[in-house]
């Protein structure tokens, strides 16, 4: 049985379908958005995000599914008590490590045990809100899209947060302060940009950008209670390689994750400070990384104190949802496409043929995009080019692709 599951996880076919299930739900899904946006928001603004989080949550739980009930991927989370009690209670600023290919996925599976998913945003590229289903369910769910130019951001940021804090339930925003996903290439361009400023240089991190993060201070600190550092760590001896692909395919991944909050109101005011302390925070996590690859622990050697360790248990809700999408999408979807098929006219078997092959290069695509040789050049770029320029916009991912791929 074990082994007939494990062959029919690594179908293509069994691939094709889910593909055709979610591509084929996030239409409906940005439909019911766009439909909202034009003939609800400008008179029930409240009731028009009440919606919005159910039905961004049950677009993204689909791809949560993949991680929880799919691949059966774990997730160690390391949180004090304290902490615990206001995840999904509170508005949030998300600070996390931009690493891995699946760093989005996992962070998600995160915000839907504690409740937020359908809530989470992130300071994205402007071009994203243009890509269909995921950048469409974004622009409709308000996240921030950044123009890469700061005196423009910089108003977007301050107007886009005051919208997103004025959500009925909690939201968690995310900003991905290194603006790009780590890479050899990348981070050897920030190590040399580190020592020719007289900074640290980071082990497993890039230099993070500030200036996002200060400009958005002054806003958050009306509405957001707390900003919550996320270190996410995988074994780097892992049998299973933390990528998308290796999810769909079933294969099982362990992810620990460290959680600190940190009270908005203990930051500094003042923006050169408050970049410092962005810094700190970098340099905290970095030795938090090391010590996770050398020891097996975050805590061991890098000063940080310990907190418990608890595994989040999966929800049946990501199941039901992506059940209920599948009976849903693929029932008529196959039904008509085999008609065609099989019609035996040459123009209705090319007009299916060419459906399948669309979803088909659709999910293709949608890996290709979230590979890590495959994340934003403009990171390494800016690097290159000007250092870690501390005045750029930051960069962020959904967690997100993410963001710099679907994401």
């Amino acid at each position: 049985m074990a082994g007939f599951l494990g062959r029919m996880k690594q179908s293509t076919l069994v691939h094709l379908c889910f593909a055709i299930s979610f591509f084929t739900s996030g239409l409906i899904i940005n439909t019911m958005q766009c439909i909202l946006y034009v003939g609800l928001k400008p008179f029930n603004k409240r009731l028009y995000r009440t919606i919005g989080y159910y039905l961004c949550y049950s677009f993204y739980s689909q791809l949560v599914f993949l991680a929880d009930w799919w691949s059966d991927t774990t997730l160690h989370v390391y949180i004090s008590d304290e902490d615990m009690k206001y995840c999904g209670t509170e508005h949030v600023l998300l600070l996390m490590n931009h690493t891995y290919e699946v760093d989005w996925l996992i962070g998600w599976m995160l915000c839907e045990k504690v409740r937020v998913l359908g809530n989470c945003k992130a300071y994205a590229k402007k071009v994203i809100q243009y890509i269909p289903t995921i950048g469409w369910a974004w622009k409709f769910a308000e996240f921030v899209f950044l123009e890469r130019s700061f005196e423009k951001d910089r108003e977007i940021i301050g107007r886009q947060i005051n919208e997103i804090l004025d959500y009925p339930d909690p939201v968690w925003l995310l900003l991905n302060a290194e603006g790009t996903r780590f890479t050899e290439s990348k981070h050897a361009a920030s190590v040399k940009f580190a020592e020719e400023k007289g900074m640290v240089p980071l082990k497993h991190h890039l230099i993070p950008r500030t200036k996002g993060f200060t400009a958005s201070l002054p806003y958050l600190r009306e509405k957001c209670p707390s900003a919550l550092d996320i270190q996410l760590a995988i074994c780097k001896d892992s049998s299973v390689k933390p990528t998308i692909f290796n999810i769909l395919n079933g294969k099982p991944l362990t992810a620990h994750m460290c959680v600190r909050r940190f009270p908005i109101k203990s930051l500094p005011q003042d923006e050169k400070e408050a970049a410092e302390w962005m810094q700190n925070l970098f340099r905290e996590k970095d030795r938090m990384q090391d010590s996770f690859h050398r020891t097996g622990s975050f805590f061991t050697d890098s000063g940080i104190a310990e907190r418990p360790k608890i595994t989040l248990q999966r929800r049946p809700m990501t199941l039901l949802n992506t059940v209920f999408w599948a009976v849903a999408t693929l029932t008529p979807m196959l039904y008509y496409l085999m008609k065609l098929l099989f019609s035996g006219e040459i123009l209705y078997f090319s007009i299916g043929a060419g459906i399948i092959f669309a979803f088909y290069m659709l999910m293709v695509k949608a890996i290709g995009m979230s590979k890590i040789s495959k994340a934003s050049s403009y990171g390494g770029g800016a690097v290159q080019k000007n250092g870690h320029d501390q005045n750029a916009a930051p960069d962020a991912t959904s967690l997100s692709s993410e963001s710099d791929k679907m994401k």
